[in-house]
């Protein structure tokens, strides 16, 4: 068996694994984009693809079952790759305070390994959130079922799952966009969903949301909706908060019902009270009238005219919203261009934490350029 330990920064209590070939790309694209605070994990029974990963951990899982040659799509080999490996998972993930088990459905080493991982993390304390694709359609029925059998044993171990179907990538871009951008698309999910958990619990706050108010909202069971929204204008507020709780990649789940809510604004420190109210309200009446709200603002002079809304909601049922967008709001790629172009500089943040009073009215993704099997 091996596990190997490269050289890393401070000692992360956020850990994020990626499970089989799809998982393994998310987390290089999530180390790309310089994510502080985590640990990254690569869990493989591919050899070759492993030792492509960026990862500072790697578990070759399942030596003597695939003698790293992967899973050949098949989930039961990559479920008893899993259990052989069991003992350095657990090696791994001990101490973490949150795990988060990306992987796509519907091939071997991520649909058949990643249950057996999550369990592993819930038997040892640690909050547990699934990020899982499913297949195209053109993959074909046994493919999609097999993606479905994977999803429901992780619905039983995890506290929170986020399912993003790759059909949905057929609809964001035009035909020019190449196959590598457009699996970047669904890696942000979970990009943003990681970063914005990992600011509530290393920003300071004048008043703090501490990792037990996370964990209180993402132990809520069931589908989750992760969505980032920016916007300008006077009515910046209300469409940043719309289109964070529209996501156009996710499953059909829709925040009304909502049980639990972690919502972010982010502004200059021109942003006014009435935009937080109205921005919080909007989320508060769409979530169930009993949810266990908490919001917090970040003020950000760099950030100009423009608002950023991150929303994560659990707890949710399984039915759409249709949200409109406006001309103002921006795409994330369109925000994160322009952010890059501003000059580098000092500046000071203040976040503001607080929970919001219910009685208050208001991929494996079927990577044809990566490795030939999972």
């Amino acid at each position: 068996m091996r596990v190997d330990f490269l050289e890393e920064g401070l000692t992360a209590k956020i850990r994020v694994i990626g499970v089989g070939g799809a998982g393994g790309n998310a987390i290089n694209n999530m180390i790309e984009s310089g994510l502080k605070n985590v640990t990254f994990i690569a869990a493989n029974t591919d050899l070759q693809a492993l030792d492509m990963s960026r990862a500072s951990i790697k578990i070759q899982l399942g030596v003597n079952v695939t003698r790293g040659l992967g899973a050949g799509a098949n989930p039961e080999i990559g479920r008893q790759a899993g259990l052989e490996s069991i003992d350095q998972i657990k090696e791994v993930i001990e101490g973490s305070d949150m795990v988060f088990i990306t992987a796509g459905m519907g091939g071997g080493t991520g649909t058949g390994a990643a249950p057996i991982i999550a369990q592993a993390s819930k038997e040892l304390g640690a909050l547990t959130v699934a990020v899982v694709t499913k297949p195209f359609g053109f993959e074909g029925k046994k493919k999609m079922q097999i993606a479905e059998n994977g999803i429901a044993q992780l619905r039983e171990v995890v506290d929170t799952i986020i399912t993003i179907p790759n059909n949905r990538l057929l609809e964001l871009k035009p035909r020019a966009v190449t196959l590598l951008e457009t699996f970047k698309k669904a890696d942000q999910v979970l990009y943003y969903a990681v970063k914005g958990i990992a600011d509530l619990i290393t920003i300071q706050g004048l008043v703090n949301v501490d990792f037990a108010d996370v964990r209180t909202i993402m132990e809520e069971k069931g589908l989750a909706l992760m969505g980032t929204g920016i916007s300008s204008g006077d009515n910046r507020s209300i469409e940043a908060a719309q289109r964070a709780i529209r996501s156009p990649l996710l499953e059909d789940v829709s925040i009304k019902g909502a049980k639990g809510v972690l919502m972010n604004i982010t502004a200059s420190s021109e942003m006014t009270l009435e935009e937080v109210e109205s921005a919080s309200s909007l989320i508060y009446k769409e979530a169930d009238e009993n949810a266990n709200i908490i919001w917090g603002t970040v003020i950000d002079d760099t950030m100009g005219d423009e608002m950023m809304i991150t929303v994560i909601a659990t707890g949710i049922k399984q039915d759409g919203i249709p949200l409109e967008e406006t001309e103002k709001t921006q795409s994330l790629e369109d925000y994160k261009a322009k952010k890059e172009k501003k000059h580098e500089k000092e500046h000071q943040k203040t976040r503001i934490f607080r929970r919001l009073p219910l009685e208050e009215d208001d991929l494996d993704i079927p990577t044809f350029v990566r490795q030939r099997r999972d």
